[in-house]
């Protein structure tokens, strides 16, 4: 008998929730993860820290620029080793206790890095150098991503730094060049302008946040723009040279044009991520991964029997919370129960100040799809909340269809939003018409309300001014 109903390579958010539905469907589970903690690269990397960081500038910002209109007087200043360890805490804290909830469901954690070795059988190489071999039935890929490289800018994480790099910066730079205007790039830019860094976006594209609504993008640069972030759009990076104190980059217009020189004190490569597959064993079993990395798979089963996959290493958005979803789902299928995602309706935010969310189809997507809609929009600068707290910058857009009324697709941007996309995602979910939320009753007064005043602008009876 196998040792193991399922092994999964990788402890992340796809892993680490598979292995605790598995445990609570009764499977006997293993879930093996390299880097000596649980909660992958969001956890202990990325998404996690990144916002305690985020969080942390924020009030920072907002007590020294902020408080005084509001009556409050006095400066602060920033303690950077502190602001560090408090996110460092704060990790520690959650990796034990994703640690805590696998003991809890029963799922053996075995430290050491993961490959296959044939069908139903994943090989473990520990810190030591030692090696065992596990049987199972199934095998899960839940290895996630890592940073995208750029030809010619080497990442030393001294001058030359990536998303992992750039959480851990000894000191507040005087200058600082992100290339990419993506989401990690402008959250992580966002962190250290508000500290103090003069910050410049580097654009290979002529916008920022490729995918988001054109509409959205276009005022979230400005805002951007008005909080003193800089952007070279259209501008391709051809070189990179460090120093000890600090790094000179080549430029050249994307079309083709005269080479620049920027200097700065750090440059922070954001230009997406690839899937984590490389050294796993995938040719034992006979599966081939995309000339990118990313392996295909049919509601998460690969092309080898038994293999399964999900999160990062796989297509669709590269989110924490879609690999969740993965995982639950793929464990499901293997305990013989209905798993399924729903990818249309995968949510994005961008936790900047404003914060923009968005979940389903943007204007972009509708009109190539010849797909006739509806659109009502409501302006933060018209909610009561939002006035008060002096939050008013940004706005929520609903679109539906024009013949049926159900929501296509909703985009934000304003104070908060990234906590109210959730109320939009159930009632897509549930194949809501803007008059069901239109219809529905808001607390007031609270920033919520914008989310059913954008409804009600779809029939043109928004009612707050």
């Amino acid at each position: 008998m196998a040792q193991y109903d399922v092994v999964i390579i990788g402890g992340g958010p796809g892993g680490y929730n598979a292995a605790i539905r598995a445990g609570q469907l009764g499977l006997k589970v293993a879930c093996i993860e390299g880097r000596g903690t649980l909660g992958g690269t969001c956890l202990n990397v990325g998404c996690i820290p990144s916002k305690a960081m985020l969080h942390a500038s924020e009030l920072y910002e907002l007590a020294n620029k902020d408080f005084a209109k509001m009556g409050i007087d006095g400066k602060v200043t920033v303690n950077l080793p502190v602001m560090l360890q408090q996110k460092a805490d704060s990790v520690l804290a959650l990796t034990k206790g994703i640690e805590f909830l696998l003991k809890k469901n029963k799922v053996d954690y075995i430290k050491g890095w993961g490959s296959i070795a044939g069908p139903g059988k994943v090989a473990v190489k520990a810190e030591d150098g030692t090696e065992t071999v596990l049987d199972t039935l199934n095998i899960i890929i839940a290895t996630g991503s890592e940073p995208t490289p750029l030809p010619g800018v080497d990442v030393d994480q001294k001058r030359i730094i990536d998303s992992t790099g750039a959480l851990v910066i000894p000191e507040i730079p005087k200058s600082m060049v992100v290339i990419g205007a993506g989401i990690i790039g402008l959250e992580l830019g966002s962190v250290w302008r508000r500290l103090g860094a003069e910050v410049t976006v580097v654009e290979y594209l002529d916008r920022i946040t490729p995918g988001m609504d054109a509409e959205t993008a276009k005022t979230f640069q400005r805002i951007l723009t008005k909080q003193g972030v800089k952007f070279k759009l259209g501008t391709k990076v051809t070189g990179a040279k460090a120093s000890k104190t600090g790094v000179a980059l080549t430029l050249e217009p994307a079309a083709g044009g005269d080479a620049e020189t920027l200097n700065a004190d750090y440059v922070l490569v954001a230009i997406g991520r690839r899937p984590y597959t490389d050294g796993l064993g995938l040719e034992t079993v006979g599966i081939v991964p995309d000339k990118r990395g990313f392996i295909a798979n049919d509601h998460f089963k690969t092309s080898a029997p038994g293999v399964w996959v999900v999160g990062d290493a796989t297509y669709g958005p590269m989110l924490a919370h879609k690999a969740e979803d993965d995982g639950v789902a793929c464990i499901e299928l293997i305990a013989g129960k209905a798993g399924h995602v729903n990818y249309d309706l995968v949510p994005s935010v961008v936790y900047t100040f404003p914060e923009v969310a968005w979940v389903g189809k943007n204007e972009e997507e509708l009109k190539a799809a010849g797909i006739a809609y509806k659109s009502g929009k409501f302006p933060f600068t018209a909610n009561s909340r939002a006035k008060v707290n002096h939050e008013g910058e940004g706005f929520v857009k609903v679109l539906a269809d024009a013949t049926t009324d159900q929501i296509l697709g909703v985009h934000m941007i304003g104070p908060q939003v990234g906590e109210m996309i959730g109320e939009y995602c159930v009632a897509m979910e549930f194949s809501a018409s803007s008059e069901d939320v239109a219809r529905t009753s808001h607390p007031h007064p609270t920033r919520s309300e914008a989310l059913r005043q954008a409804a009600m602008g779809v029939e043109g009876w928004t009612m707050q001014a």
